[in-house]
């Protein structure tokens, strides 16, 4: 090979190399199935600079420092403004502090302007600020309180003996449309971004013997207590993109959800992980049957609920495989599972919540197939994988006249690893269905159970 050929070669390479730093990332598609191996693409690693997790440091993250700021900006500029609106009449400062502070009237001052400016200021500094609570409840009573404190004053302060009113009314229009601007940045821009740098450090591991999987539902259910300001609808695949040769192999094409029902489908399925981990470690369960290698069925009647079930059985695989088989590759289950003649991924909400379709086998002619659409959201609380569920309406499937719409009420599969046994696990499945019909729902259980 000549030497200009090898430089030639070189040459290229580096160009190659150039352009895929500089060539911008596609669309980011949730509605894709993501592996628990891996990261999913909808957080590249680019995204983890020190702007993100400065807050989950010690420190406070860039957004919530320019809040701040914002916050003192407000105080300065009221007080600006006041001594602006004060001057303009024509009296000296002595003068004009003396009326609007020691004479203080709100029909003749605007000085309560200014105190609830510094009102806001120490508030929002000492919750968001010194303490970064992570709630939008301070800034909303400031907000609603300002707003409230500011018509009163429309109506009580006495505009005929004002010299200036247009500086006047300036004062009341600017302090409103401030206050509400702090209430929009805060929900819309603190909130959503420092939750995105938590869920990507969650998701990143420190080096490389870090667990794969993040217990990121840990201090439950404090992980969903954030503004809705967070959710965000899902966003659609490029045209001509991989994304579309993927879902071509799909029954059901994924469809472009409202950011309401996007907002909906996640604190649905916040809540049913909530809901099932409470159902599985209750403590009135009562043993139905056991069969000779320890498995058991336990049943559970609930006020407002109904019965429920509980299997619970020995599993020679790891959780992690197990939690791969059902809840990222939903669509194989039949090939392993008889109970199930279709199983369907509807659509992915995110990389822990999806919609799904499935359709179950005859209980040798006592029951006959039925048809469930469910919300599955999954995470790890205390050690163990759970995967929730619960009967949800999906704008892709609609009912089916073939089959019995069944309905499944909040449940979970549950698989917890043994100690000093990586390739088992315990599995349980709390199970709460209504088949819509009468069938004897003892017979239907032990039925999946002999499977």
């Amino acid at each position: 090979m000549s030497v200009n050929e090898d430089v030639r070669i070189a040459a290229e390479t580096l160009l190659r190399s150039s352009n895929s730093q500089h060539t911008s990332l596609p669309n980011n598609d949730i509605s894709r199935s993501y592996s628990i191996n891996a990261l999913p693409p909808s957080q590249p690693e680019y995204v983890i600079s020190e702007e993100l997790i400065t807050n989950q440091r010690g420190n406070m993250s860039n957004v919530r420092r320019f809040f701040c700021l914002f916050v003192t900006f407000d105080l300065a500029f009221t007080g600006l403004l006041w001594l602006i609106c004060i001057m303009i009449n024509g009296q000296n400062i002595s003068t004009a502090i003396d009326k609007e502070i020691y004479h203080y009237s709100i029909h003749t001052s605007l000085f309560d302007i200014v105190i609830a400016a510094v009102c806001r200021f120490l508030l929002l500094l000492l919750f968001y600020g010194l303490f970064s609570i992570n709630h939008w409840i301070i800034i909303a009573l400031c907000t609603t309180a300002t707003s409230a404190f500011l018509i009163a004053k429309v109506f009580q302060y006495n505009w005929v003996d004002s010299h200036q009113p247009v500086f006047d009314v300036l004062l009341i229009l600017t302090s409103f449309v401030i206050s509400w601007g702090e209430a929009w940045f805060f929900d819309f821009r603190v909130l959503p971004q420092e939750l995105h740098s938590r869920r990507i450090l969650i998701n990143t591991p420190e080096n490389e013997r870090a667990p794969l999987i993040r217990s990121y539902v840990q201090g439950l259910p404090s992980m969903y207590t954030e503004s809705v300001g967070n959710f965000y609808s899902p966003l659609g695949s490029p045209e001509g993109s991989i994304h579309e040769v993927e879902h071509s192999h799909r029954k059901y094409l994924p469809v472009k959800l409202t950011a309401e029902q996007d907002r909906e489908y996640k604190m649905k399925g916040a809540k049913i992980i909530e809901e099932s981990w409470r159902f599985l470690n209750n403590s009135e369960w009562k043993l139905e049957k056991r069969n000779v290698d320890n498995d058991s069925v336990h049943i559970l009647s609930i006020p407002n609920v109904g019965k429920m079930f509980k299997l619970t059985a020995l599993v020679n695989t790891s959780p992690q495989y197990l939690l791969e088989e059902l809840f990222y590759k939903v669509e194989t289950i039949p090939q392993w599972n008889p109970a199930l003649l279709e199983s369907h991924k509807v659509q992915s909400i995110d990389e822990y919540t999806d919609i799904c379709y499935q359709i179950s086998s005859d209980s040798g002619g006592v029951v006959s197939s039925r048809d469930f659409v469910n919300i599955r959201h999954w995470g790890v609380i205390d050690g163990c994988f759970v995967i929730a569920y619960c009967a949800v309406e999906h704008p892709a499937v609609g009912h089916c006249e073939k089959y019995v719409r069944g309905e499944n009420g909040v449940g979970c599969w549950a698989m917890r690893p043994i100690p000093g046994q990586l390739d088992k696990c315990i599995f349980e499945w709390v199970l709460n269905t209504n088949l819509k019909g009468w069938i004897l729902n003892i017979y239907w259980i032990l039925h999946w159970w002999e499977l």
